[in-house]
């Protein structure tokens, strides 16, 4: 195999592989691994989940390259809110490598799940949170745990993080999200929130595929370096599955974002106009709330996918609504916060 091949596919030796590298240590002891983990013969059925995002680009390109038998399944999860952009990049990459990617559609979809459980809010544990106190008419009261664990005794994990319980700077507790209690107090939510789309579109979905597949190595492109529930649930790049039929490996859990410049530009990887054309940071589920830049994502998406913008605006209404007074929230109680140290 080399670059310069109409269709990229697996070197025959490992030793092939490394003698097209990038003077980047990360990247070819990543190599190294990936290649002993994927032609490993304990693994006779593996999956790879692909998003069409710039990590996943990358660790494509990873399998592939190591991939001597033609092992790997490469699947897919339609949560139903995705970019056209991607949809042409899957298919991009099906030429560019020779592959079939395997498309699987939500269990629920998105705009059901929304309006059944609940909308998304700032981030994926604080909505599951929120859904929990929700579900137990939870009056948004600022009161100690110890009175409120007594008026509502089945919701005792939710109200430790409303009480900030889980000790000082946990990552657990309300406080975290600055000014949020405060703004809920006062401003309760009128509508559902919840992380059920999520669940639903991928979650499920994704451990279905595997355990219907019967694959014995689930592969998916979680870095280290990404900030959120990911740094303090994976470790490192290569778990048994915990008590699970299938092992995991995260090819590209060490590396960082300069780590994948250098591969992108040495292997001459291209990403879907999301990024190129675009300008987007994230793909995934267009305009989902939970993205930091929502707003700039909405522009995006209403100046290029016009049908699509007309979609988010409707199923993540109430959350764009709700997220823009929390941040304008924000923004009073700092001024204040400020006026007062001077």
């Amino acid at each position: 195999m080399n670059e310069s091949s109409s269709t990229i596919t697996a070197y025959a030796e490992i030793t092939d592989l490394l003698q097209n590298t990038p003077n980047n240590i990360i990247i070819t002891d990543n190599l190294i691994r990936a290649w002993h983990i994927i032609n490993n013969p304990i693994y006779e059925r593996i999956c790879c989940s692909i998003s069409g995002g710039a990590d996943s680009d990358i660790m494509l390109d990873i399998c592939v390259k190591c991939d001597v038998s033609n092992k790997i399944d490469y699947i897919w999860f339609d949560t139903g809110l995705e970019y056209q952009a991607t949809k042409e990049h899957l298919k991009f990459l099906e030429n560019k490598y020779g592959i079939k990617i395997i498309k699987y559609k939500a269990e629920k979809p998105i705009p059901i799940s929304c309006g059944t459980y609940g909308q998304p809010f700032l981030s994926k544990q604080i909505s599951e949170y929120i859904h929990r106190l929700q579900n137990h008419n939870f009056q948004w009261e600022d009161e100690p745990y110890e009175i409120l664990s007594q008026k509502y005794p089945n919701c005792q994990i939710a109200l430790k993080w409303w009480c900030n319980g889980r000790g000082e700077n946990s990552a657990f507790n309300i406080s975290r999200k600055k000014w949020l209690k405060e703004f809920m107090t006062s401003t309760p939510p009128t509508f559902k929130i919840s992380n059920k789309c999520c669940h639903y579109a991928k979650k499920v979905v994704a451990h279905k595929a595997v355990k219907d597949g019967e694959y014995q190595l689930n592969i998916v492109g979680v870095r280290r370096a990404e900030k959120g529930a990911r740094q303090l649930v994976y470790k490192s790049c290569f778990d048994d599955g915990n008590n699970e039929s299938y092992a995991n490996y995260r090819p590209l859990f060490w590396y960082k974002n300069s780590d994948k410049v250098d591969y992108e530009n040495f292997y001459d990887i291209s990403h879907s106009k999301c990024y190129s054309e675009y300008g987007l940071k994230r793909t995934g589920c267009a305009g989902c709330p939970f993205g930091r830049d929502f707003e700039q994502e909405l522009e995006v998406i209403k100046k290029y996918e016009p049908k699509l913008y007309k979609a988010v605006t409707t199923i993540f209404k109430d959350s764009y609504e709700y997220t823009r007074k929390y941040r304008e929230f924000c923004e009073k109680m700092n001024k204040e916060e400020r006026g007062m140290q001077e």
